[in-house]
């Protein structure tokens, strides 16, 4: 098998609209994939292994806790072995769903390799709230701990910057500054806009962490202030990579290249929004 990619996952809006008795926040979140992220590959073995190899493998550790190696677990009762090769291109723990996309992939290309099915949506969220929706690689509306997952189909063509600081987030962290949990929820998502009909719509739309996260991290706010030539600008997830929308991939290319110049240390990268 060849490798598989695992895509950078980003939360075109991220709305919190509540949270359940058992500590867990309700999510309502646009949720689209670029074609730049991490690799996956498996191969045949006696027994399940982890390699991290790749630009951003520094300080990610393949110990039992990795959530590449839970999601591996989790499959093992449909097959042998494996040998797993992640070669990490994203930041880790940047808000773009780095881990959460590797534990998907692996789960796609574990059953590909045992040729056997993939884990129920049930286990599959039990690994975190982003996996599921990773699973599909699609454009989609996630809702509740990760369990609802609609796709959304017709999404204009657009291209995206991804900008992380270089400055890692906590997620607790930034659910623990979010003063309120109990907010709005996304508008209904329309099908069939042009890319400036969906630049106007997803301007209404909000990502709730945002503030809470540029107050523990203000290196946040000079990366969207970095960001202000693109059509929209946001923190993706709970941080700290932010994205700025543009049209066309030449116009995002132009602005990475502009943006990686006046900020050498920070992570910039353009990418087309997968359909």
């Amino acid at each position: 098998m060849a490798p598989m990619l695992a895509p950078a996952k980003i939360n075109l809006s991220l709305h919190v609209t509540g949270k359940r008795s058992d500590g867990y926040h309700l999510l309502d979140s646009l949720v689209v994939f670029a074609d730049v992220g991490d690799q996956i590959d498996v191969k045949p073995a006696d027994n399940l292994s982890l390699r991290i190899a790749g630009p951003e493998a520094g300080g990610l550790e393949a110990e039992a806790d990795n959530l590449v190696l839970r999601a591996a677990r989790l499959m093992q009762d449909k097959g042998q072995g494996a040998a797993i090769t992640l070669t990490k291109n994203l930041p880790v723990s940047s808000g773009i769903g780095g881990g959460s996309s590797d534990a998907a992939t692996t789960i796609s290309a574990l059953a590909g390799l045992w040729e056997c099915s993939l884990l129920r949506p049930e286990d599959v969220v039990e690994l975190g709230a982003d996996v599921l929706v990773c699973l599909a690689q699609r454009p989609a509306r996630m809702t509740g701990i990760g369990e609802g997952v609609e796709p959304v189909a017709d999404l204009p063509d657009m291209a995206v910057v991804l900008v992380n600081p270089r400055v890692s987030v906590s997620t607790p962290a930034v659910f623990s500054a979010l003063e309120n949990r109990e907010n709005s929820a996304m508008d209904y998502v329309p099908s069939g806009m042009g890319y400036s009909a969906f630049c106007e719509w997803l301007a209404a739309q909000r990502n709730d962490l945002e503030a809470p996260a540029c107050g523990l991290v203000p290196e946040i706010n000079d990366v969207l202030a970095a960001l202000e030539g693109a059509d929209i600008a946001r923190m993706s997830g709970s941080g700290a990579t932010c994205f700025g929308l543009f049209e066309t991939l030449e116009q995002a290319a132009a602005a990475a290249q502009s943006i990686s110049a006046a900020n050498p240390d920070w992570w910039v990268k353009a990418a087309r929004v997968l359909p």
